[in-house]
């Protein structure tokens, strides 16, 4: 029996907007609540007594995990049904929440597994979502959902910086995570009765890929201590250069495992679709841009003495952007196809994030600056955001929705995970060599802090370089024609 998706169990149900509500409801526990720590951790870490290094593995592990597992996630709703693996994600949300609420000061233990927990829902819930818009809507309903589902997570990834710096710098940061419980609570109800949606199994059971998950979670794990703890602990040292050596024999096994395995937990064969690749690929440097707003909001914080909320606000541009340009892009997508609007939302986004590396400006003007490189970044990623999910969901198989659902966020959370990471290596492991800054010279005011304001152009340039390869990696794979859907 050939695999077929099967839409809804039993019935003919349309997606409507409660649903839509729902599932947005469902994707901003991760993008709205867990990604505020890009922003609060300096209040974290000083609440709870915890070392910087334990700090920034408290901000990057959730997206760690997330990508981690989100393949697996999307293969099992696709197997066990979409709608059941989006309840243990908000299960997996309000129990990581809960222990974040009650961490106590002087131990990481409790953040650290909460945040593992939060990463583990946000895996269960994005690509089970993802397949739910593409069962359940069809043509331009199918891409209004998208847009709703894209401002749940670009949108909420936008409000998360002002939105936890007010919280924190008012009730306190723990709060955040008590409203995140209470959201994902009512998501749960939204979406309670909604019938299940899964793909129709073949008679034959083939087990699971557990030595290729071994191989990547290895390697993924390896790669994230090498660069969160490189900078601290020396690049050279025999701790670092072990790390590096796990990594590349991990990363070895895992693609030998799964280019010769017959069931594979990464369907590999997806990357033979250019177009897939490159919204994937896209996708993955676009999100590694995150390390923008930890590198700016965290030098503001530090150097000029900026509040949580205050720095926040620095991004109110940002969100507004984000969420009046979603559905412009959408609008764009019927227009011209993904590619033009995926180059233009590149661009724009790239602009953006060039301004907020003029840290060699005086703080006022660093601000007021970095204020609109946000806004453009924020114009920029809602010209990208549908376009690059339509082109990636709608360009495979029906049955192959969920997994290529997970690869695409997987990208997203890996990108998150190891752009902050490699952006927090740069910008803290130069600012604590105080060397001397070339072009000394240009920086205005403070003549103290000079060399960590060149720490922090650095860490900024970095994610500049990403989009830079994001547009040449769009240029090759995605089609200027209109891609004509595959989806059944």
């Amino acid at each position: 029996m050939t695999p077929s998706d099967i839409p809804a169990v039993g019935t003919n149900y349309r997606g409507t907007d409660k649903l839509i509500t729902g599932i947005v409801l469902a994707v901003i526990t991760f993008w709205l609540f867990a990604q505020t720590t890009l922003n609060i951790a300096p209040a974290m870490s000083a609440d709870l007594k915890i070392s910087q290094n334990l700090n920034n593995i408290a901000v990057s592990i959730t997206a760690l995990f997330s990508g981690i597992f989100i393949v697996i996630a999307g293969g099992l709703a696709d197997r066990i049904g979409r709608m059941k693996m989006t309840y243990i994600g908000l299960g997996l949300s309000i129990t990581g929440s809960f222990l974040i609420v009650i961490s106590p000061s002087g131990t990481a233990v409790f953040l650290l597994a909460g945040r593992i927990l939060q990463g583990l829902s946000a895996a269960c819930i994005m690509p089970s979502t993802l397949a739910l818009m593409q069962a359940y809507f069809d043509g331009k309903e199918r891409q209004r959902a998208l847009s709703f589902w894209s401002i749940g997570s670009w949108g909420g990834s936008g409000l998360s910086s002002l939105f936890g710096g007010l919280i924190a710098s008012t009730v306190g940061w723990r709060w955040i995570f008590i409203l995140s419980i209470i959201v994902a609570i009512v998501s749960y109800l939204l979406l309670r009765g909604t019938p299940e949606s899964k793909v129709q199994q073949t008679q034959d059971k083939r087990t699971f890929d557990w030595t290729g998950l071994i191989a990547f979670v290895i390697a993924m794990v390896a790669l994230n201590i090498v660069i969160g703890q490189g900078a601290g602990l020396g690049w050279l040292s025999p701790a670092v250069l072990t790390g590096t050596a796990i990594f590349i024999v991990a990363a070895i096994a895992f693609f030998r495992i799964e280019t010769r395995g017959k069931n594979s937990f990464i369907d590999l064969a997806l990357f033979n679709n250019k177009t897939f690749s490159g919204a994937t690929l896209s996708n993955f440097l676009l999100n590694g841009a995150a390390g923008t707003q930890l590198v700016s909001l965290a030098l503001v914080q530090e150097e000029a003495g900026l509040s949580s909320l205050q720095s926040g606000l620095m991004t109110a541009g940002y969100l507004v952007a984000i969420l009046s340009t979603i559905r412009v892009g959408e609008k764009l997508l019927q227009k011209m196809g993904p590619r033009k609007p995926m180059l233009l939302g590149c661009f724009i986004t790239g602009i953006g994030i060039l301004l907020t590396c003029f840290t060699f400006l005086l703080a006022k003007e660093y601000i007021i600056v970095a204020f609109i490189g946000f806004t453009l970044f924020g114009i920029g990623l809602g010209f990208y955001a549908t376009p690059s999910t339509d082109a990636a969901v709608s360009n495979v198989p029906g049955n192959k929705a969920g997994s290529a659902s997970g690869i695409y966020k997987m990208a997203s959370s890996l990108g998150a995970a190891f752009g902050v990471a490699i952006s927090a290596a740069i910008f803290y492991g130069i600012s604590k060599t105080n060397g001397t800054a070339p072009m000394a010279d240009i920086f205005l005011g403070r003549t103290d802090n000079i060399y960590v304001r060149y720490a922090a152009a650095v860490g900024l340039l970095f994610n500049v370089f990403m989009v830079v390869v994001a547009i040449i990696a769009i240029l090759i794979t995605v089609p200027k024609s209109p891609i004509k859907t595959m989806i059944k």
